[in-house]
C-alpha cells in the first residue's frame, strides 16, 4: 500500500471526534499527530474529490456525446447487454418500432425482434462473447421486426459485438426494408410482364427504340440487335397517311396514351394488322421519359377475331357495352315491350364537372373514376338491365319490363335513378385521393311505337334539363321539354344574328357613394329584339355561355365600355366616373384575356383607372394562380377589380388575402331583407368589416329602400347600387340622370340650381 493509501486508512480509522478537530486533548497530547500532517491529508482528500467530480463530468459528457452520435445515425440502432435487454435505443429505433423515447430501455429484444438477433450467421459458428475481440461486426441478414402495435415488417439486421473492460454487449442495427421488398417484387413482376405473349417496345422521348421483348421478335421478325437504336418507322407499312400519325401523337400528348388498330410490316415484308397501345411514361418532374408500346397480331386466330368483336361492341376502358351494342339491346327491348305491353325506361347519366376534375387531377385519375362509377352502376341495377357507356362521362342504363302501369313504371324508374345518383355522390378513393362526384340524370319511359333514335333523344333531352336545373338532380322527359329545346335552338340562331346586326345594347345602373354622389355605373347587357322586344339577360346570357357566343359578346362589351369612358373623359362632369364591366368565366379563362383588355384600352384611348372588372367568386377560385397572374398584369395598367355577388360562394380567406382586389360587392340576396332579417344583417356587417380590414371598398347591390341604405351606411358601407337610386337605363337617360343628380348635389350643398 502506498503512502497516500496508508494515510487515508489512518484517517478512516480515527474516531469521529478526532477526525473533526485538529486539536488534541492535553491528556493525550503525546498521541496526537502534528497539525501539518492532518492538513496535508485534508488537501489530498479535496484533490481526490475534485478528480472524482471531473471524472463524473467527463463520463456524463461522454454519455451525452454517445447519445448524440447514436441519434444522428440514420438507421435504427440498439445497444443490447449480455441478457439480450436493451440498454439504449436511438431516435431512429424509436421511430421504426413506434416507441416513445426511453420506452425500449430494459425490454427484451424478442419483444420487437421475434426472430432473436442471431449470434451467428449462416456458415459462421457461434462464439461466446468472451472469445470475441473488442469489436466484432457481422454482416446483415434479413429477418422480421415487430412494431409496438404488433404489426410486422421485413427488416435487415446487422450485429456488432463489443467488449469494454468487464462489460459485454452488442450493437444491433435494424433497417426497415419494406419499400425495398416492394420494389423487388414490382421489378420481378415487371420483368415477367415484359416477357409476355404481347409484343413490347420501349423508346426514349425522341422515339429511339431502347428495348424489345422476345414476343416483339416473334411477331415482327426483327431481333433486339436489329431494332434497338432504330425508330418504330422500321415497322411502317405505308398504308396510313401522315394525318393518321399526327392524330395519334396529338392524342398521346393530350391523354397520355393511344389505342387502336394499325397496319405494320414484318421483316419478311408481310403486312399485318395489330392492336397497338402506346403509353407515355412520365418522370417525377412531369416530363415524358419513355414511351411503352404493346401490340398483338389481331389477324392470327379466332381469339383475335373475338377481340375485334369486343372492341367493336364494348368500351375499352370500362368494358361496358358501347353505343352500337346499346342500340341493338334497345331494339330488342322495344320488341319485348311491344310483345308484353310493359313499360321500360332509359336513364341518361352525365357526371357533373367531370371535365374540371379530369383537367386538374389528370386523365389517369379521370379514367379510374369512370371505372369506379361503372362498378357502382352495375351494383345498383338488376342483372337483366343494361349499363352502357356512350363516351366521355356519359352512361346509359336500360331498364326493361318495369310495369304495365305508366305511373308505377315511372315511380320505379325514379327510385332506381335516385338510388344510382345517391351511390355516385358517395366519396371515391382514387389514387390515394378522396374524390367527390355527382350525376345529372334524365329519364325517358318507353312503351309502344317509339324508335331507338327517339329513346336516345328523349333521354338526352331529359338529362340536359337535369343539368340546367342545377345538376345533381333527376328529370323526366315530356313533350314540353322538346318544345323548350326547339325554342332554345331557335333563340341561339337569333342571338347569332343579334351579334352581327348590333341588336345588343349597354344599359347603365348608377353607383352612388355614401354622400349621394354618382361615382360610376355598372354596365348591363340588353337585347333589343326586332320582334320580341327587350329580352332579359337571364334568357340569353346562359345560352351565350354554352354556345361560346359570350366571347365575341364579352369583347364587344369591353370595347363599348372603353369607348364610352374615352367620350366621358372630355367632360369635367363625367371624367371621374368608373364603369364596372362583368366578365364571364369563359371569357376570363382565355389565355390571352389580359392581352385583349390591354389592346382594347390602347385602341380606345380610355383611362385604365376608370375601368373596373367584376369577377364572381366561383370564377376567381377556379384557378387561383392563373387568376392572380392575369389580375396583376391588368393592375399594373391601373385597372381595378371587384368581386361580384360576394358571400354567395365559398371564398377562402387565405385566397381572398392573395387576390389583388379593390372592392367587395355585397349580393342583393343579403340586402333584400334588411334591416329586419338578423342573419342577413350579421352577414352584411361581417362582409363590411372584412372589406375594411383588407383595405377594400364595399358596395351593396339591390338597395331599394331607405331602411336598407340607412342600415348599410350605419355599418360603414362605402357605396350603393339599386332601384332606390335608379334602374338600369340606356346611355341617353343615364346622362340625363347624371345632370339631374349634379343639380341635386349642388342644391344640397347650398349652391344655386
Amino acid at each position: 500500500m502506498n503512502d497516500r493509501a496508508t494515510k487515508k486508512s489512518r484517517a478512516m480509522t480515527r474516531s469521529p471526534q478526532t477526525a473533526r478537530s485538529p486539536r488534541a486533548d492535553p491528556a493525550t497530547d503525546e498521541a496526537a499527530r502534528p497539525a501539518a500532517e492532518i492538513l496535508d491529508e485534508l488537501h489530498q482528500l479535496r484533490t481526490e474529490n475534485a478528480q472524482l467530480r471531473k471524472d463524473a463530468a467527463t463520463l456524463r459528457q461522454s454519455d451525452a456525446w454517445a447519445t448524440l452520435i447514436l441519434d444522428t445515425v440514420p438507421e435504427a440502432m440498439l445497444v443490447v447487454d449480455a441478457q439480450d435487454r436493451v440498454v439504449r435505443a436511438n431516435a431512429c429505433a424509436n421511430e421504426v418500432f413506434g416507441f416513445r423515447p426511453g420506452e425500449m430501455t430494459g425490454l427484451g429484444v424478442e419483444a420487437f425482434l421475434p426472430d432473436r438477433p442471431p449470434a451467428e450467421h449462416s456458415g459462421h459458428p457461434a462464439r461466446p462473447l468472451d472469445t470475441l475481440p473488442s469489436c466484432a461486426v457481422r454482416q446483415g441478414s434479413e429477418s422480421q421486426g415487430r412494431r409496438r402495435d404488433g404489426s410486422p415488417f421485413p427488416a435487415e439486421i446487422g450485429i456488432g459485438s463489443m467488449r469494454m473492460e468487464d462489460l459485454e454487449f452488442r450493437v444491433v442495427s435494424v433497417a426497415d426494408i419494406t419499400e425495398r421488398k416492394r420494389d423487388e417484387d414490382e421489378l420481378r413482376i415487371a420483368a415477367i410482364a415484359f416477357e409476355s405473349q404481347s409484343g413490347m417496345m420501349v423508346t426514349d422521348p425522341q422515339g429511339l427504340i431502347l428495348r424489345v421483348n422476345q414476343a416483339f421478335t416473334r411477331l415482327t421478325g426483327y431481333s433486339a440487335a436489329e431494332a434497338v437504336g432504330k425508330t418504330p418507322n422500321l415497322l411502317s407499312s405505308g398504308r396510313h397517311p401522315p394525318e393518321f400519325y399526327q392524330q395519334m401523337w396529338a392524342t398521346i400528348t393530350d391523354k397520355g396514351y393511344w389505342q387502336g388498330q394499325i397496319w405494320n410490316r414484318r421483316k419478311s415484308g408481310r403486312v399485318y394488322a395489330e392492336w397497338l397501345t402506346i403509353t407515355a411514361v412520365t418522370a417525377a418532374d412531369g416530363q415524358i421519359s419513355h414511351y411503352v408500346s404493346t401490340f398483338s397480331d389481331i389477324t392470327l386466330n379466332s381469339e383475335a377475331d373475338a377481340q375485334i368483336h369486343r372492341l367493336a361492341h364494348y368500351d375499352a376502358l370500362t368494358q361496358l357495352p358501347n353505343r352500337r351494342l346499346l342500340q341493338d339491346r334497345l331494339a330488342q327491348a322495344l320488341a319485348t315491350t311491344t310483345r308484353h305491353e310493359l313499360f321500360g325506361a332509359i336513364l341518361f347519366l352525365d357526371l357533373d364537372n367531370f371535365k374540371t376534375l379530369n383537367d386538374t387531377r389528370g386523365h389517369d385519375t379521370g379514367d379510374q373514376l369512370l371505372v369506379e362509377v361503372t362498378q357502382r352502376l352495375l351494383l345498383g341495377v338488376r342483372e337483366s338491365d343494361t349499363v352502357a357507356r356512350l363516351g366521355g362521362d356519359e352512361f346509359v342504363v336500360l331498364l326493361e319490363e318495369l310495369s304495365k302501369d305508366a305511373d308505377e313504371a315511372a315511380a320505379l324508374a325514379k327510385q332506381i335513378g335516385e338510388k344510382l345518383g345517391a351511390s355516385i355522390s358517395q366519396p371515391f378513393q382514387v389514387n390515394g385521393h378522396d374524390l367527390h362526384c355527382t350525376a345529372s340524370i334524365g329519364i325517358g319511359l318507353f312503351h309502344l311505337r317509339e324508335t331507338v333514335e327517339d329513346l336516345l333523344k328523349h333521354g338526352d333531352i331529359a338529362m340536359y334539363h337535369a343539368k340546367t336545373a342545377g345538376r345533381n338532380t333527376l328529370r323526366f322527359f315530356d313533350p314540353t321539354m322538346q318544345a323548350r329545346l326547339d325554342e332554345r335552338s331557335a333563340l341561339e340562331t337569333e342571338l347569332r344574328k343579334a351579334v352581327q346586326q348590333h341588336q345588343l345594347q349597354l344599359y347603365y345602373q348608377p353607383q352612388i357613394d355614401d354622400t349621394g354622389r354618382v361615382i360610376g355605373a355598372e354596365t348591363l347587357l340588353r337585347w333589343l329584339h326586332p320582334q320580341r322586344g327587350l329580352i332579359a339577360p337571364g334568357d340569353f346570357i346562359p345560352l351565350a355561355e354554352e354556345s361560346g357566343l359570350i366571347l365575341p359578346i364579352g369583347l364587344w362589351v369591353l370595347e363599348a365600355a372603353c369607348a364610352q369612358l374615352k367620350a366621358w373623359s372630355a367632360q369635367d362632369s363625367t371624367r371621374e366616373l368608373v364603369l364596372a364591366v362583368n366578365v364571364s368565366a369563359r371569357q376570363f379563362k382565355q389565355a390571352d384575356f389580359a392581352d385583349q383588355v390591354t389592346a382594347v384600352l390602347d385602341a380606345s384611348g380610355a383611362n385604365p383607372a376608370r375601368l373596373k372588372i367584376e369577377l364572381t367568386e366561383s370564377l376567381v377560385l377556379d384557378n387561383v394562380e392563373d387568376t392572380i397572374e392575369k389580375m396583376c398584369v391588368l393592375k399594373t395598367l391601373g385597372v381595378s377589380f371587384s368581386m361580384d355577388d360576394f358571400g354567395t360562394g365559398h371564398s377562402s380567406l387565405a385566397y381572398l388575402t392573395q387576390l389583388p382586389l379593390d372592392q367587395l360587392k355585397i349580393d342583393r340576396s343579403f340586402v333584400l331583407n334588411l334591416p329586419d332579417n338578423i342573419n342577413d344583417g350579421i352577414i352584411v356587417k361581417t362582409i363590411i368589416t372584412m372589406g375594411r380590414s383588407l383595405a377594400l371598398d364595399v358596395i351593396a347591390e339591390g338597395v331599394e329602400t331607405e331602411g336598407q341604405r340607412e342600415f348599410l351606411q350605419l355599418h360603414g358601407c362605402h357605396a350603393y347600387q339599386g332601384y332606390l337610386y335608379g334602374k338600369p337605363m340606356p346611355l341617353a337617360r343615364f346622362e340625363e340622370f347624371l345632370t339631374a343628380s349634379a343639380v341635386r348635389q349642388k342644391v344640397g350643398a347650398g349652391g344655386a340650381p
